[in-house]
């Protein structure tokens, strides 16, 4: 893995041109200050037609128990992300990292998709939006499978939207049962390039609308995901 250290200010644009030759920013830890380009020799990416959804966890997408928002508190969910607790000692997720990413927030660039339940925020994820890219940066969760949903939530308003690749950067077990899989450099070069040149369309279901958990699964069995 390729971890180039940069020595100039990166700005939003800079990072977009980054994330569209396939390379992102990381941190060692929320202390230092010092940023890193990452370029994996193997990346993870879900093919938006091949999600896993359990049986258990498309019951709990239909049950609607968690509200799912978009683009809602950013702040808070970025601060989530970067954490530290039970199963996480560090965090890559520094102030620059979030002062970046608020950004290109503000720019529309970034988006969240936020699980709440009884009015408080219970997981979710955020990520970047370029042409019919979609780039996952982290997730977290307080409440179990919260994340689950939000990401499932995510694969669903991408596949509505005209989406062509989700990036996950890396392939986790967890990320693997959900579908996940791991391509070389150089065929996620390929993806990300036809992905970049196209149009995708992150809010086609509008964020302030509450989509209902059954057309989420509808948008993703109609792409052929496998859904029990």
């Amino acid at each position: 893995m390729s971890r180039p250290r940069q020595d100039f200010e990166i700005t939003p644009d800079i990072l977009l041109r980054a994330y569209s030759i396939g390379l992102f920013p990381m941190a060692e830890s929320a202390e230092d200050q010092n940023l890193f380009w990452i370029d994996p020799e193997a990346r993870g990416v879900f093919p938006l037609d091949g999600m896993i959804v359990s049986r258990k966890l498309a019951r709990l997408v239909r049950s609607d128990r968690f509200e799912v928002r978009i683009d809602h508190d950013f702040e808070a969910v970025i601060d989530a992300c970067a954490s530290v607790g039970e199963g996480r000692e560090k965090t890559w997720i520094n102030h620059r990292i979030k002062k970046l990413y608020g950004q290109l927030f503000d720019l529309g660039r970034v988006h969240t998709v936020e699980a709440w339940h009884d009015g408080v925020l219970a997981g979710g994820l955020y990520g970047v939006a370029l042409g019919a890219a979609f780039f996952g940066e982290s997730m977290f969760h307080r409440q179990r499978d919260a994340s689950k949903v939000a990401l499932i939530h995510l694969a669903g308003r991408l596949v509505a939207g005209g989406f062509q690749l989700l990036d996950t950067q890396f392939v986790t077990p967890h990320l693997q049962s959900l579908g996940a899989i791991e391509v070389s450099k150089e065929a996620y070069r390929f993806m990300l390039a036809d992905a970049v040149a196209g149009r995708g369309d992150f809010l086609v279901w509008p964020k302030d609308r509450t989509v209902p958990g059954r057309e989420v699964l509808a948008a993703l069995a109609a792409s052929g995901d496998e859904i029990d």
